[in-house]
């Protein structure tokens, strides 16, 4: 038996075919700014690559760039003259910060309506709720997935692995609105391999590279890896080790080019669901 790739690649081009669509028939310019504090390389590379898809998709892409000893002042007031901008309709400051910046406290002072990322309390408490609001991109990319693959979701035995603020739990939160029978486990669960051996959905996001084994996929389950690692020679693995994964899943996203590509272009679509509703 050997697993159905489901190509993020793919998904994620027509995903951003459609929001272009959506742009063109708009009234106005949906506008996305980006903060990136410092220098690190793979933000650097990151940001590019948002700036280049929300170009393509008619989105007015700004990018501010505040060196790496940047206070929290400073950024809060960048923060807040973006809040104030009109022609902004969704807010990103790139993470991670420098040590001097309090994350939350960031997070916090971005207008809830520009909150692309789906991380201020007012949009995560929406989300726990049940109610509309802006999700983080990587785990509304990954129920687009789910969707393309026809993956059948009420009911299911769901497990996800991790519970990071950004991608576990509002993951969970997801899928469970999406009435999925979810268990969240992590590194202090017990006999972690069991767990995931009786899950009909396994959504691997706890950040080590090839953690997952085949013999813990249940047959036929349905494995959708969030990891990006970089191992010393510079290749890219995810969080499961697909090759062994792929003789027991009945389909599997690969790394890269599974679910990486749909986190920037639901970062457009939330883009311009701000924009219209703030815009009307």
């Amino acid at each position: 038996m050997s697993a159905t790739l489901i190509d993020g690649k793919q998904v994620a081009a027509a995903l951003r075919a459609e929001i272009a669509v959506r742009v063109a028939a708009l009234p106005y310019t949906p506008g996305l700014a980006v903060v990136l504090v410092g220098d690190d390389p793979a933000s650097a590379v990151y940001v590019r690559s948002k700036d280049r898809a929300a170009v393509a998709a008619g989105i007015a892409g700004r990018t501010i760039r505040l060196p790496a000893d940047t206070t929290e002042a400073a950024l809060l007031a960048t923060v807040a003259g973006l809040n104030a901008d009109p022609d902004i309709d969704g807010i990103l400051v790139q993470l991670p910060l420098p040590p001097q910046i309090r994350q939350q406290a960031v997070i916090e002072a971005i207008d809830p309506a520009k909150d692309v990322d789906g991380f201020h309390p007012m949009n995560v408490g929406r989300l726990h709720d049940g109610r509309p609001g802006l999700v983080p991109c990587t785990p509304l990319g990954v129920m687009r997935l789910l969707a393309f693959a026809g993956v059948p979701i009420r009911g299911a035995r769901t497990l996800v692995l991790g519970r990071s603020a950004i991608v576990g739990k509002p993951m969970a939160a997801l899928l469970t609105n999406a009435d999925a029978t979810v268990t969240v486990a992590h590194s202090r669960t017990r006999d972690l391999a069991a767990e995931c051996r009786r899950a009909e959905l396994l959504v691997a996001a706890v950040g080590r590279a090839e953690m997952v084994r085949g013999d813990w996929v249940a047959n036929d389950a349905v494995v959708i890896d969030v990891g990006i690692n970089r191992r010393a020679d510079g290749t890219l693995v995810g969080d499961c080790a697909t090759a062994e994964c792929t003789t027991h899943a009945a389909a599997i996203t690969p790394v890269p080019g599974g679910v990486g590509p749909m986190t920037i272009a639901c970062l457009l679509e939330n883009t311009v669901t701000a924009a219209q509703a703030r815009r009307g």
